[in-house]
């Protein structure tokens, strides 16, 4: 996935988005920051959100079970993963992949996960604390056997 994806499919949902939070076009617009009349043209496919809209958007709604549902689960991981293209260190608590995850590979206190809707990869720790995040499996291997003492 890469950024003009992850921003049409935001753009994609933002109306069910509106709904499912029961707000008018004009509340919504005042959330997000953008004109009433933006926001019309981006929910009739006209227009568009941007990566700083569309992030903005995952970040006030990151509880939106529209946004869960299209991206399998919560969305920083993705931001961040776009964002900086491989992801590291940042060591949060997750729920250790019960819905939105499929195990790659356990090895040690460490495992490969996969996220099933949107693909990208991440390493937990035998806490289930998220060490890596990435679109690209090259690198995720290459952290895990940086993690293993093996390079």
């Amino acid at each position: 996935m890469d950024r003009d994806k992850f921003v049409d499919m935001v753009n994609d949902k933002l109306k069910l988005i509106r709904n499912e939070y029961d707000f008018t076009q004009d509340r919504m617009a005042e959330i997000i920051g953008i004109s009433k009349k933006t926001l019309v043209q981006i929910e009739k496919g006209r227009s568009s959100l941007g990566w700083t809209g569309a992030v903005a958007v995952c970040t006030i709604f990151k509880d939106s079970e529209i946004l869960q549902m299209i991206f399998g689960g919560d969305t920083q991981d993705i931001i961040l993963s776009i964002a900086f293209e491989n992801y590291d260190k940042n060591y949060e608590n997750t729920m250790g992949g019960k819905v939105w995850w499929r195990d790659v590979e356990i090895n040690g206190n460490y495992r490969i996960q996969q996220n099933i809707i949107s693909n990208h990869y991440r390493i937990l720790d035998g806490d289930d604390r998220r060490i890596s995040s990435s679109f690209d499996i090259e690198y995720i291997n290459k952290r895990m056997k940086e993690l293993l003492g093996d390079e």
